[in-house]
């Protein structure tokens, strides 16, 4: 029993040394190997390896690739002295940790502040050659291309990579908005005013012809149906005449019989004539003849 104890705290001593002389380095991973506060080794790969205890200590580092976010937009002139409002975001990686552990002490705020800074100058560069709608439109890819080619450079000193510089947002400050938005809509007033003033014209327009078309419809078909009242007219004669010619006694006594009818319409209807008058010859002889005189 009392040789147990020692052999149980030895056991676990020299596992603590065990567990101390190990590490892993994930595939997300860089690691660096320090001796009393020196660069000894750097592991890009993942796997299991080790170290001296209590002499040598690790730091990992990210691979993967990382965000930088504006915390707010820029303020930005541009070449026609008008200031945008501009939000962006970066996306960057570490390629050489050695070289980003000299530069900023493997500090990634430090790194942050360094990078904001170049693309910040750079794009504020870019867009201050550029107007309002280069910037805003046309330009806007271009900008981001050639601000993420300089600041890539100066990123490269300290062992990362830039891989992307987004504009998120480009919009003229609150203080500019309202007097461009009261001009767009006056200008947009303007642009209605004309196209109504345009559809009334044109409306005056297909109103007139409708209306002169009506007129000529009209006076075609006036036209039309007077020729076709004349052309009945014309043969109705005729077969008046025809008939006339025919039994020109009948005719006369038809008309005779016509005459009447029109006359006595009604039983309060007074007519004051000569009996003997040719109107009632019918009524006296029923061939029409006049009677003979009395000798």
């Amino acid at each position: 029993m009392k040789f147990t104890m020692p052999i149980l705290a030895l056991l676990v001593a020299l596992l603590l040394v065990a567990s101390q002389s190990l590490y892993t380095v994930d595939q997300r991973q860089y690691a660096i190997k320090f001796q009393l506060g020196e660069i000894v080794e750097i592991k890009t790969q993942a796997g299991l390896y080790g170290k001296l205890p209590l002499v040598q200590n690790v730091r990992y580092y990210d691979k993967r690739i990382l965000l930088l976010d504006n915390a707010e937009p820029d303020r930005v002139t541009t070449s026609e002295k008008k200031p945008l409002l501009v939000d962006f975001f970066v996306l960057w990686r570490i390629t050489d940790v050695k070289q980003y552990y000299v530069s900023v002490q493997g500090d990634e705020e430090a790194a942050r502040r360094r990078l904001s800074q170049t693309v910040r100058a750079n794009l504020a560069e870019e867009i201050n050659k550029r107007s309002v709608h280069d910037t805003i439109s046309s330009e806007r890819e271009k900008i981001m291309m050639t601000t993420r080619q300089k600041a890539d450079q100066d990123a490269k000193s300290i062992g990362v990579e830039i891989i992307e510089v987004r504009l998120r947002r480009v919009e003229l400050p609150p203080d500019v908005t309202a007097p461009v938005f009261a001009r767009m809509e006056s200008e947009r007033r303007r642009v209605a005013n004309e196209l109504r003033s345009l559809g009334q014209a044109e409306s005056e327009k297909i109103r007139a012809d409708a209306d002169r078309q009506r007129v000529v419809i009209i006076a075609d078909a006036y036209k039309q149906a007077q020729t076709v009242k004349g052309d009945g007219d014309a043969k109705a004669a005729s077969i008046y005449a025809q008939a006339y010619g025919g039994n020109p006694e009948f005719y006369a006594f038809y008309r005779s019989l016509e005459a009447y009818r029109a006359s006595f319409h009604s039983k309060g209807d007074t007519m004051v004539l000569d009996p003997t008058s040719d109107f009632f010859r019918y009524w006296r002889s029923p061939a029409g003849q006049a009677p003979r005189p009395a000798k």
